[in-house]
């Protein structure tokens, strides 16, 4: 039994988290795998695409590292691959002053970012709140046999934000990074009502965001692919010209 499958204690099935450490600079490398096996993860590396295709062939991970300046390959070239081929949260590396990569990483569905030089214990800090925040977790109804009350229904979605899962019509479980669920989250508090895009980044990204910013249409685009019946004509959440959006429909709580 390996670590990725857990091993018995007192009956219960104890499960390593798995994290990919993908720097093209071996000092980085060994210091941020020392750093997350201290803290009792499974570690592996990768310097660039074709060692994290083979480290992904030996099996998933809970989340990567990923430096978005490897040299001759760029980093977000590896992000949308990612994003395309696992469902996995990426934790960005980025230079302190790689405002436009950060920016463009975070639209390709990066769930957060760190930029150098770092401390080891704000990564941890940083590595375990997107791992708790992205953690997948059955449905409280298949835990205990209950109807979960946190769950709501909208235009046939099942949503449930404690637990951070989206099931689609057919109730199969619909991928979405935090920044997506924390949209989701401001459309679902505001419903039928208009939201102007600086209104819904402050939902979504508090101060941390300039008047020049409009990565929020970028992520509205992304959110309408997971939830619209037909994206090219989103009918769930309406543009409001001249202002932003609005989520057309009142989600319908399924406390048992």
């Amino acid at each position: 039994m390996n670590a990725r499958d857990g091993a018995a204690t007192g009956g219960l099935a104890v499960t390593t988290k798995r994290i990919l450490v993908v720097d093209d600079d071996a000092k980085i490398r060994t210091l941020l795998r020392r750093c997350f096996e201290s803290d009792g993860y499974e570690v592996a590396e990768a310097e660039g695409s074709e060692s994290v295709r083979a480290a992904f062939a030996e099996g998933d991970f809970d989340l990567v590292t990923l430096d978005l300046n490897l040299g001759a390959e760029d980093g977000l070239d590896i992000a949308r691959e990612l994003q395309r081929e696992h469902d996995v949260p990426i934790f960005m590396v980025t230079g302190k002053d790689d405002v436009i990569d950060r920016v463009v990483g975070l639209e390709l569905g990066a769930d957060d970012y760190l930029t150098k030089p770092f401390h080891v214990r704000e990564v941890l800090a940083r590595v375990r709140s997107v791992l708790r925040r992205t953690a997948k977790r059955l449905p409280p109804a298949a835990a205990s046999g209950e109807v979960a009350e946190l769950w709501q229904c909208l235009d046939g979605l099942r949503i449930n934000f404690d637990a951070m899962q989206l099931l689609d019509r057919e109730g199969r479980d619909c991928a979405l990074t935090t920044s997506d669920f924390k949209l989701l989250a401001a459309f679902v508090g505001n419903p039928q009502r208009q939201l102007s895009r600086d209104r819904l980044m402050d939902l979504v990204n508090g101060s941390d965001w300039t008047p020049l910013d409009r990565t929020i249409d970028n992520q509205v685009a992304r959110l309408r692919k997971k939830l619209e019946r037909d994206p090219a004509r989103p009918q769930l959440i309406k543009t409001v010209r001249g202002l932003g959006y609005m989520l057309t429909e009142k989600p319908v709580d399924l406390a048992g």
